[in-house]
């Protein structure tokens, strides 16, 4: 019997649009905008300065604290500003502006052949020093997941080759292309953790890229792939978690108290590279898709790179494009502008035609259905959530487990009334503290 999680919904995945286009690397842009933070935790320090010289793979931004990770320019060229600049979701942060001289010249990396003799605690360090977060959308530092207290042993790692949210196609196309340094880069992060114990995590929507994995794991007695029910959010740690080993991570808890640890497939691949080759996260495959889109793609794209440069790779719009959004459908965030650089965790680009998308400018009362109660994952009440926060009780919305909501969307997606559920739930959480 195959093991699930309650609540989820089913819409359509629409990934038939991009699925079948091969990774291709996008052309490099004539500036990028390196923004500060582009991960949980603390921001980084620029430590360049306006007219100096870059080389790709050097540091332009320090850490300042353990939950923090280290920004590397992404092309070699001159540093042409540094300030505010904006972010995916309109705020400002500080960035350094690097303008490509187009030579590609790398900062001298560290090649190691011999990287499966390395200590742990070299191994760990080298997943710190390139700057490497969950790709998945998360952002969160992976050399500090990388680093549970001794109190806290993990006993599982689960790869999460999900991608459960519509349209994206970025990591079904690395297992079907990259398997092998997928399965490398598992070893890696086992032997980090201790564990004697991996599961790779795909939905069975994608038999192709189960059937790959598990010829890549044919000889790893301790890698097993398996298919997962197809539902949204399968993705999410702690449904996958419940899918995959029926263990429940308690409310304000992280995978580590269940002893586990989740990593994304993307995010598996930069450990890989970063640990044999000394190279640092600044590029990742984001996938580009919608109807409004002229070709949509799989594209390898460096980091900081503007999303009107890469709209413009892909034969920008084909017809008007009602919404363009960073990330997935369900959980991205919407551009008020395109002149913005994607991230570290910048997983797709979409571009939605009017008539693809549900308005909510006019939605109605909470008519008191219960179809949000039965769709979330997390087994919460979300009709009290937007209605204390929509009539401005915000401290009142904690009694109903607010900081439990990770945003999944399923509320609003199943909501008859058309109302705006995650939006209030943010709002409260912009209101009140933990």
């Amino acid at each position: 019997m195959q093991l699930s999680f309650r609540g989820g919904i089913h819409p359509p995945d629409s990934k038939e649009l991009s699925m079948d286009r091969a990774i291709r690397r996008a052309k490099a842009p004539k500036r990028v905008i390196l923004l500060m933070s582009q991960h949980i935790g603390a921001p980084c320090k620029p430590v360049v300065e306006i007219g100096q010289s870059v080389k790709m793979g050097e540091v332009v931004g320090a850490p300042e604290g353990f939950v923090s990770a280290a920004v590397h320019s992404s092309v070699s060229g001159k540093v042409v500003s540094i300030g505010d600049y904006p972010n995916i979701i309109g705020r400002l942060g500080p960035a350094v502006v690097i303008e490509n001289d187009f030579l590609d010249e790398w900062t001298p990396l560290n090649d190691r052949p011999d990287y499966q003799s390395l200590l742990v605690d070299q191994l760990r360090h080298m997943v710190k020093d390139a700057g490497i977060v969950g790709m998945g959308g998360a952002a969160f530092p992976t050399h500090v997941k990388l680093s549970p207290p001794k109190e806290k042993p993990i006993d599982t790692l689960i790869i999460n080759g999900v991608e459960c949210e519509p349209y994206l196609t970025a990591d079904y196309r690395l297992m079907l292309q990259n398997s092998g340094e997928i399965i490398e880069g598992v070893k890696i992060l086992m032997k980090i953790l201790g564990v004697k114990r991996a599961l790779i995590g795909i939905e069975g929507n994608k038999p192709d890229a189960i059937e790959a994995m598990k010829n890549a794991a044919a000889n790893e007695p301790e890698i097993f792939v398996f298919g997962l029910e197809v539902k949204y959010p399968q993705g999410a740690e702690k449904m996958l978690i419940k899918s995959a080993l029926n263990r429940e991570v308690p409310c304000r808890a992280l995978p580590m108290d269940v002893g586990v640890v989740v990593q994304n497939i993307s995010t598996t691949i930069a450990v890989y590279e970063a640990v044999r080759y000394g190279k640092p996260l600044v590029e990742r495959v984001v996938t580009v898709s919608g109807e409004a889109i002229n070709y949509p793609a799989n594209l390898v794209v460096r980091i900081g790179t503007l999303v009107s440069d890469i709209i413009e790779e892909c034969g920008n719009f084909r017809t008007e494009a009602a919404k363009v959004i960073v990330g997935g459908p369900m959980m991205g965030f919407a551009l008020s502008e395109l002149d913005v650089p994607v991230n570290k965790g910048s997983s797709g680009i979409l571009a939605l035609p009017a008539e693809s998308l549900t308005h909510v400018d006019d939605f109605n009362n909470c008519i008191r259905c219960g179809r949000c109660i039965q769709a979330c994952p997390m087994g919460l009440m979300p009709s009290m959530l937007s209605v204390t926060s929509e009539r401005g009780f915000y401290e009142m919305s904690k009694e109903y487990h607010l900081f439990d909501c990770f945003e999944c969307g399923s509320c609003t997606y199943v909501c008859p009334s058309k109302r705006p559920i995650v939006q209030f739930i943010r709002l409260a959480k912009s209101q009140v503290r933990p």
